[in-house]
């Protein structure tokens, strides 16, 4: 083979209290066509979401996945690379596109290889490039993951909830950078607020397990690193209120922001819970667009 076309989910990782282990796929989705041409060098043809500045040269993290898992497995590393992209997920705004083309590139090669690595293997390469397994798990395997490293070794166990959600995903136009979020974590945090989170992270889990969501609003609440990137994202509280008095289980900045997420019973009015988050924001002058979002169960696939 030379040519295929995969479709990679968006993410939500952190999943509120499960900083840096949790995260979940949803049906927003990104589609690239990656083809080995005989024309050395790179090509990059970009609809949607970073066409204006997303450029075909190495660093690439669409091409320098690929290429990660080209050059492990075959000697014809001077290759020719075409990438087509179809960019829904939004950039740089904690809904996991990075992610989408790290395991994008990896996926592809493999497939185009003959699929020498298994999905397990696949997340051990994925986090190398990433850093931490909780967004590039669940675009691989699709569903709830629960990801944690041993012996600097990814792993990942999937779950389906129980009962299905909905998922409100709330974007402002202001991008928010990981890297900035990432430094508003402190070193060290109390020792209570560690066992609260351990508290709400295990209730979460059960939560979606069991389907008593009823526990769904304050096992989403966090102390690790929401109170301290909320300075980030303009009027985060007043979005999170209005998210749960129209009707939310709870709201959480998803992945490292700037979009914030909102955890709703389908069976409630989810169009009301987005008009209102969208309606805060703006009140502090921000402006936001919303996606009503499912759970997605597959992950990355051929199309």
């Amino acid at each position: 083979m030379r040519k295929v076309t995969i479709q990679v989910p968006a993410t939500s990782a952190n999943c509120g209290p499960g900083f840096d282990s949790l995260g979940l796929a949803v049906n927003l989705y990104n589609e690239a066509t990656y083809e080995v041409t005989d024309t050395k060098g790179f090509q990059l043809e970009v609809v949607g979401e970073g066409a204006e500045y997303l450029k075909p040269f190495g660093r690439n993290l669409a091409f320098a996945s690929f290429l990660k898992l080209w050059n492990k497995v075959t000697d014809c590393q001077r290759i020719g690379l075409k990438v087509s992209m179809v960019n829904r997920i939004p950039m740089s705004r904690g809904l996991g596109s990075s992610s989408s083309a790290i395991v994008g590139g990896l996926f592809a090669a493999n497939i185009l290889l003959g699929e020498p690595y298994s999905k397990d293997e696949l997340l051990g390469l994925a986090t190398e490039i990433e850093g931490h397994p909780d967004n590039v798990a669940p675009a691989i395997y699709g569903g709830f993951t629960i990801s944690y490293m041993e012996a600097e070794k990814a792993h990942s166990l999937r779950l389906l909830p129980a009962k299905p959600l909905k998922f409100v995903a709330v974007v402002p136009s202001s991008k928010l950078a990981t890297s900035l979020a990432r430094q508003a974590i402190p070193e060290t945090v109390p020792h209570k607020d560690a066992v609260y989170n351990t508290s709400r992270a295990s209730l979460l889990v059960g939560s979606l397990l069991s389907g008593n969501y009823e526990y769904l609003g304050m096992s989403l609440e966090d102390k690790l690193h929401q109170p301290y990137r909320a300075h980030l994202i303009t009027g985060l509280a007043d979005v999170f209120a209005a998210a749960k008095d129209a009707g939310a289980y709870n709201a959480i900045i998803s992945g490292a922001g700037s979009t914030v997420m909102a955890y709703v019973d389908p069976a409630k009015d989810y169009e009301a819970v987005a008009r209102a988050m969208v309606k805060a924001f703006a009140q502090h002058g921000e402006q936001a667009v919303y996606h009503i979002l499912d759970l997605d169960t597959e992950g990355v696939k051929v199309i």
